[in-house]
C-alpha cells in the first residue's frame, strides 16, 4: 500500500474517534517514507522523508501556535571516547569516559530553532538538540570533564556528517499537514532507530509518536558482517587464507614477469 492511501486511512480512523470522543489534545498520525533501508555494496547515502497530520480536539480551531520536532536517533550502545595528547611529538590516547548510552546517528529537525520553541529543561527532558543529548556516563565523572567529553563525542560525529541539527526544516502546511526530510550518510551505523515526532504548542509538548525505522545490510556485506560478529574465528582464518593467497599469488606473478 502507498504511502498516501495508508496515510488517509489512519486520518479517518482518527476522526471516526474523534466524532465518538471528544479528545483533551491534539492527535499526531506520523509517518515515515521507508521504516526498513536496506545497505548495498553501492550504498551511498539516502534521504528519509518524515511526513503527518495533526487533529485537533472537536470544536477547536487550528491554532498558529503548532510546532514540530522530529527526532531520528539510533542505534544507542556503549562507547568510549578517549582524548588524544601530543607527548614529545607523538599522538597518544589520554583520557577517556564511557557513555552506555550513545547514539551512532542523531539528528533533530524542527520548525523552528528548538530554544525558540521549548525552553532549556523541556529540551533536556525529551532530548531535543545536540546539547541535550543524555548520554549516561558509567562511573562518577566531574561535570566538567563530563560537558568536555560530551562536547568532544558531539564534534566528531558533527564532522563526520552523523549528529546534526536541522532548524527550520520541518514544513508546516495550514497547521495540520508536516514534512521533513533527513538525508542519511553512507557511514550511517546500522541497526535500530526511533524517528520521534512532538508536537509542541506554546512550549508545551502537547503530543508524542514514535516510528520505528530499521537499517540493515543485504547481499555480500550482510553475509560478511553475520560471519564476523558471530564466527569469528572462522572469519578470522578466511581472512589469513585470503591474505596468504593474495601475497603467494602477486610473487609468483612478479617472478614470471
Amino acid at each position: 500500500m502507498s504511502l498516501i492511501p495508508r496515510l488517509v486511512i489512519r486520518l479517518f480512523a482518527v476522526f471516526t474517534i474523534g466524532c465518538l470522543t471528544v479528545a483533551a489534545t491534539p492527535i499526531l498520525v506520523p509517518e515515515v517514507s521507508q521504516d526498513r533501508i536496506s545497505i548495498r555494496g553501492d550504498f551511498n547515502g539516502a534521504q528519509l522523508l518524515l511526513f503527518g497530520a495533526i487533529t485537533y480536539p472537536p470544536g477547536t480551531r487550528n491554532t498558529e501556535q503548532a510546532d514540530i520536532v522530529v527526532v531520528l536517533k539510533g542505534p544507542v550502545e556503549s562507547i568510549v571516547v578517549r582524548e588524544k595528547q601530543q607527548i614529545a611529538g607523538i599522538w597518544i590516547n589520554a583520557a577517556s569516559s564511557e557513555f552506555r548510552s550513545a547514539p551512532g546517528f542523531y539528528a533533530v529537525a524542527s520548525s523552528k530553532p528548538i530554544d525558540a520553541i521549548v525552553d532549556s529543561k523541556t529540551a533536556d527532558i525529551y532530548e531535543l538538540g545536540l546539547h541535550h543529548l543524555q548520554l549516561s556516563p558509567a562511573g562518577a565523572i566531574d561535570s566538567r570533564e563530563l560537558d568536555r567529553f560530551v562536547d568532544g563525542l558531539v564534534d566528531l560525529n558533527s564532522r563526520g556528517n552523523l549528529f546534526k541539527n536541522l532548524p527550520n526544516s520541518v514544513k508546516i502546511t495550514n497547521s495540520v499537514l508536516y514534512q521533513a526530510r533527513i538525508n542519511l550518510p553512507a557511514s550511517v551505523p546500522v541497526g535500530d532507530y526511533t524517528a520521534e515526532t512532538f508536537l509542541i504548542i506554546d512550549g508545551r509538548v502537547e503530543a508524542a509518536e514514535v516510528k520505528n525505522i530499521t537499517i540493515e545490510k543485504t547481499g555480500m556485506g550482510r553475509f560478511i558482517t553475520n560471519l564476523s560478529q558471530n564466527y569469528g574465528f572462522l572469519y578470522g582464518l578466511i581472512a589469513v587464507l585470503i591474505s596468504v593467497f593474495l601475497g603467494w599469488s602477486a610473487g609468483y606473478l612478479f617472478r614470471k614477469m
